[in-house]
Formats: structure tokens, sequence, C-alpha cells
């Protein structure tokens, strides 16, 4: 079978335990899956049934870390989003409607960073919180039959993490630092000939393939 590759900007070795320990020393941590359509992105990434996958097990050691918090000073807010980016344009997977054309993609012009406007930020207070968010996502993924996979993903999946630690000084004064976690669960690298594409999944798996050699 094919071998599922996952490149990670800022982790050595994705697994439990390591992105967390980045977030809460303030780092931005970002993890791709990437491999072919059937590798097993999807299933390494969100998991299914009573196995989990990297985005359920890193929240899951996320909060666990945060209740073991024990400085009366220090408050945690997580939040959850999460879009798929479907034939070139940005869906909210939090919500049914989307705009006709996608959301928009804007640049901050004081720090330089990206964002998605109008892309749902919904604040959690426990694993069991992202995981029915999670479910309600993943339910609202374009996904189709191809010749290679029955459920192939037809489009790139993002889930975003943000976490905000606020700590109260001396005299009762607050500052925030910020970390967010990306993981993308990548759309599956194919050939036209391979998977019996036409129509509409023609058009969507020759989108993945450019969009996939632009982030090469």
């Amino acid at each position: 079978g094919q071998q599922l590759r996952l490149a990670a900007h800022g982790l050595q070795r994705p697994g439990p335990g390591r992105s967390e320990q980045r977030v809460l020393k303030v780092f931005n941590t970002s993890l791709f899956a990437y491999g072919q359509t059937g590798a097993g992105k999807s299933y390494s990434m969100v998991g299914y049934g009573p196995n989990k996958g990297i985005v359920p097990i890193t929240c899951d050691e996320l909060f666990k870390t945060v209740e073991g918090n024990d400085d009366p000073n220090m408050k945690h807010c997580v939040s959850f989003s999460m879009l798929e980016i479907y034939n070139e344009c940005v869906r909210d997977l939090l919500i049914k409607n989307n705009p006709k054309g996608g959301l928009a993609v804007r640049q901050n012009p004081s720090i330089g960073a990206f964002y998605v406007q109008g892309l749902t930020k919904q604040v959690v207070g426990s694993y069991k919180a992202i995981e029915a968010k999670m479910e309600e996502g993943t339910s609202n993924r374009t996904v189709a039959s191809t010749a290679m996979n029955a459920t192939s993903s037809r489009a790139h999946t993002v889930v975003t993490i943000t976490f905000d630690q606020i700590k109260k000084n001396e005299v009762g004064e607050e500052t925030k630092r910020t970390s967010i976690i990306n993981l993308v669960d990548l759309a599956g690298s194919e050939r036209a000939g391979s998977t019996g594409a036409t129509g509409d999944r023609l058009k969507e798996g020759a989108n993945i393939n450019k969009s996939l050699s632009a982030l090469g």
C-alpha cells in the first residue's frame, strides 16, 4: 500500500505530547498529512470509531495539560475552527450554508498573518466539546467515491486550535500569549486514469493536484 507522509513545520516527530508541549511554550505549529488518495491521511488525522487520529489525540492531551494547571493567576482559553478548501474556494465546515464563491482570505497588515474572513471560531471548554465540533465539521466535508477510494476527500481540510494563556501579575494586570495549531488533512494526489474520474470528480482532481503542486 501507499505510505503516508507526515510533513511537519515545527514538529520533529508528530504524536501525543509533542505539539501541545510546544503550544504551552507559545510556539505556533502546523502539521500536514500528505500522500496519494487512499493512503490513509484522513484516518491518521481524524481517526475512525474508537481509533483516534492525531487531531483528537492532540486536543485530548492539550485539555489534560490545561486541567492540570495549578497556577491561580493563569487562565486558559481554547478556540476551534474547521475549514476546507474545495475547488480553490474556502468553506467553513461549522456552518451549513457558505457564501457563493467561498470565504475571503485576508492579510493582517500590522502583523503580516493571513486569516479567513468570517470563519467560525468556537470557544470550547473541554475535549468533549471539540469532539462534538469535529463530528459536526466532518459531516460537512466534501467526499465522493472514485475507483481508488470509496470515500475520497475532495478538498483539503484544516483544523485550527487557538490556545490563549492569560497571566495575571502582582498588580492585577493581565497579559495574553497566543499559540495556534494548524492540523491539515490534504486531499490525495491522484491520476485521472487511475481514479476513473470524469465530470466534477475530474475537475476536483485537477484542482487538488494544482494546489498540491503549489504547496510543494
